[in-house]
């Protein structure tokens, strides 16, 4: 006996996966540098020299039963307090250890959360574009996933959408800026007036609405465009944050979960957290990780190489006519599939070596998503394979 559900999660990969595995079979026949792979979002800059350092310095320095053994389930009390003050510098939060979990990377975060609001009969909202492993880990929670429809071009939020798809059994909604797959920031404007419509329609149905702040890509923003700290616009957001993205630890799992004191309820939704963890099996975060960032946390990485690639890509791609919105954030360049199916597009780029993921499970159909995580040397090269597929539409 095997259940249905999980078989169906495991038997069917995504298709970002199918993509990347697709890949690395043809780099095999035709090799590495023959294959434009903008699959998958791994980071191509290396680690901040002082995250080597900190482990060397590490396991120099601290007995070993100290490096690998337990640390509290919540977190090493160092750890979280060096991300409080961290957090507090830059936003004066008001955020104390207290107040932070530490996990293994956004996605169990995100899982803990979600089954901590998934009372009986729970909907959660995603703005679409959205990363496609939300549905199953809200559906995986039990609560219900309802998508919000894309604000296109400009990939904000369609504020009237969300209002028409708010009812009593409303707990959440899930936001992602800077955004996967779109490259788009949410400005302060669009998270004021969706602050003000949770608030009024949290006082009609009688009950909180949390925002879900999906942060991975928080630091990785371009010139001066802000990316607001949700929190201290809209007191009942719940931050799940990684170090994947901004120190290019993608394989180490580790971040956070940040419940502020003013969240409603913020004792009891701190504590169903730590409880949907341990239910998950959690009992803490890699020791030896936890101790890097207690050391790190204030780093920020080095976007120079991720900005050159942007630009190289953005301004040739919109030069042949394809039609995207310029990307303030992340290493995504989402863009309009000439002739409107991304799927028919992606398959036909294939033809090229050429990996582009459809939109539609992103919620956006009609889009294709680019990751610029990648070389430089590759985006030049691949540009006139774009040039040669945009050529069969025209």
């Amino acid at each position: 006996m095997i259940n249905e559900i999980a078989y169906g999660l495991g038997s069917n990969r995504s298709c970002i996966r199918d993509l990347f595995e697709y890949g690395r079979a043809r780099a095999a026949i035709v090799g590495n540098e023959n294959v434009y792979d903008y699959s998958l979002g791994n980071p191509s800059i290396p680690a901040p020299k002082a995250v080597d350092d900190a482990i060397r310095d590490i396991l120099q320095d601290t007995p070993s039963l100290v490096v690998h053994g337990y640390t509290s389930a919540v977190g090493d009390l160092a750890t979280r307090q060096a991300i409080a003050d961290d957090l507090n510098r830059r936003y004066d939060a008001g955020v104390g250890a207290e107040d932070l979990f530490i996990g293994c990377g956004a996605a169990p975060e995100l899982v803990a959360v979600f089954r901590a609001l998934a009372v009986p009969g729970a909907e959660i909202l995603a703005v679409a574009p959205y990363f496609p492993e939300y549905k199953p880990f809200v559906e995986g929670a039990g609560a219900t996933f309802k998508v919000v429809p894309p604000d296109v071009p400009g990939f904000q939020i369609k504020l009237d959408a969300v209002e028409a798809m708010l009812t009593e059994n409303t707990v959440a909604i899930i936001l992602n800026s800077p955004n996967n797959p779109a490259g788009t920031v949410y400005t302060r404007q669009t998270l004021q007036e969706l602050a003000a419509l949770l608030t009024k329609k949290a006082q009609a149905f009688g009950h909180p609405i949390y925002i879900v702040a999906d942060e991975p890509y928080r630091e990785l923003v371009y010139g001066d465009v802000e990316v607001p700290f949700i929190p201290t616009i809209y007191p009942d957001t719940v931050v799940c944050y990684s170090y994947s993205k901004s120190l290019s630890l993608p394989g180490e799992r580790i971040g956070y979960v940040y419940v502020p004191k003013a969240a409603a309820d913020h004792a009891a939704l701190y504590a169903a957290v730590a409880g949907a963890s341990r239910a998950a099996g959690h009992v803490c975060a890699p020791s030896l990780w936890q101790k890097v960032i207690a050391r790190c946390a204030n780093l920020r990485p080095d976007l120079e190489s991720y900005d050159r690639n942007r630009r190289a890509l953005y301004d040739g791609l919109t030069a042949m006519g394809y039609e995207a919105a310029k990307p303030d954030g992340a290493f995504y360049l989402f863009v309009k599939a000439p002739g409107g199916d991304a799927n028919e597009f992606s398959q036909r780029a294939k033809k090229y070596d050429l990996l582009v993921v459809p939109g539609d499970g992103f919620g956006c159909p009609g889009y294709f998503r680019v990751c610029y995580c990648v070389s430089y040397e590759m985006i030049i090269k691949s540009l006139p394979v774009f040039e040669a597929l945009m050529k069969e539409y025209q």
